[in-house]
């Protein structure tokens, strides 16, 4: 197992911590010991926006610099966690555009991008306001894990908004301490 966090925030960390990642790495915790995990801050990186040309050139390019370095954890990891609040009752721009560019990496014929996709669990651990603000973003999230044939490892939610409000969401804690826990990542890996 190689469990890749894909961080979605656009807060800074360093001035106030995000409520999304708390719940994240609280649920990381469950993780079977020695799981590797790898933590990207899609913010951080140095992301160029997406073109479309499916229908003209066709084929893109091999990804080079950060995007290299993005399609590779990808490529990389069994199993992708988006860590993402809800921006707007959607996903934020840094995640969108990582998966528009997963649009071009389909069409890089030496990534062999959906095949290696369908081998994958995607899972989402988000924040928001109420449960029902999130939803868009979670079915959002589970049709790209159908459209690739992944398997839905499922959405993980709790109270969010202004920083440090996760803290209080004490059932949603609760949860995230017991997510990856034996049985729940047992039962998630062998459908």
């Amino acid at each position: 197992m190689q469990f890749t966090f894909i961080n979605a925030s656009v807060r800074d960390p360093a001035q106030c911590p995000g409520n999304t990642e708390t719940l994240a790495r609280a649920a990381a915790q469950a993780l079977p010991a020695g799981t590797p995990q790898r933590w990207l801050r899609l913010a951080d990186l140095q992301l160029a926006p997406f073109v479309d040309q499916r229908h003209s050139v066709g084929e893109y390019p091999a990804p080079t610099g950060d995007l290299a370095l993005l399609a590779q954890a990808t490529l990389d990891a069994t199993d992708l966690v988006f860590v993402s609040p809800v921006y707007w009752y959607s996903l934020p721009a840094p995640l969108k555009l990582y998966l528009d560019h997963w649009s071009a990496w389909m069409r890089v014929p030496e990534l062999d991008f959906k095949a290696r996709m369908a081998t994958k669990t995607l899972w989402l651990i988000t924040t928001s306001g109420d449960r029902a603000k999130a939803q868009a973003m979670i079915d959002s999230v589970h049709l790209c894990a159908q459209f690739l044939s992944m398997r839905w490892g499922g959405a993980l939610w709790a109270k969010g908004g202004a920083p440090g409000v996760v803290a209080a969401d004490g059932m949603a804690l609760a949860e995230a301490a017991q997510w990856w826990s034996g049985d729940a990542l047992g039962k998630t890996l062998a459908n």
